[in-house]
């Protein structure tokens, strides 16, 4: 296990480079949810919280919490102007009528065909069943944060899971402490990857092939 490795903020500051101006996105409950703070100046990205918000901004500064003002998991947000509330099910009738742009979820496991695990841990842990099964099939696009592998070593990134599945087929990019993959064609196409770390030794902490189609460009983030 390579002790060279993306922080879970710079993991996050990497997946927001990709979401395009003005689109409309989930993050997922905890690590996700650090996507919001590393937009690019200039780009308008509108958030949305299936316990009703849409376009909260920023969490407020310690001690200035609003404590009606919270997301999915229940941490303090601030609104931007024309911010707007409403149901909790008409929150759900925009996931799953297709309004999202895009969802950005955490990860125990992703298989090579796009299937996600993301809520039960199997047997002896405790399920978390929430919005991230109507997520999965209702955003236009769903892509994962995630470490690369799990805290014994262990890959996160498998040929199938063995873990309760979220959604199946839904994945269509990766974004982990050492790598940025594509999931395509039934494959793991890598895109980037860390210039300190070999592709053997990648390959190594990967449990499924990573394909090549063309240059794979350096994962390169700033210090944060």
């Amino acid at each position: 296990m390579t002790d060279i490795k993306l922080s879970n903020a710079q993991i996050a500051w990497r997946a927001a480079q990709d979401i395009a101006d003005g689109a409309y996105v989930n993050l997922g409950i905890g690590f996700p949810e650090m996507v919001a703070r590393y937009q690019p100046p200039g780009r308008e990205v509108v958030f949305h919280t299936e316990n009703g918000i849409l376009d909260f901004g920023e969490a407020p500064a310690p001690g200035e919490e609003d404590w009606d003002l919270i997301n999915a998991g229940k941490k303090a947000v601030t609104l931007k102007p024309g911010a707007a509330f409403f149901h909790h099910a008409d929150s759900f009738a925009m996931v799953r009528g297709g309004h999202l742009d895009v969802a950005i979820l955490g990860a125990y496991q992703v298989a090579q065909n796009g299937d996600l695990a993301n809520w039960s841990v199997g047997a002896g842990g405790v399920p978390a069943v929430g919005g991230a099964m109507d997520l999965v099939h209702g955003a236009k696009r769903v892509a994962v944060i995630t470490e690369h592998v799990t805290r014994k070593g262990e890959p996160k990134l498998l040929e199938r899971c063995t873990l309760p599945l979220t959604g199946v087929g839904c994945v269509t990019r990766v974004y982990t402490s050492l790598a940025v993959i594509d999931i395509a064609g039934g494959r793991f196409v890598l895109r980037e990857k860390l210039a300190a770390i070999s592709l053997d030794e990648l390959q190594s902490l990967t449990g499924a092939p990573l394909a090549i189609e063309g240059p794979v460009a350096d994962l390169t983030v700033p210090e944060l």
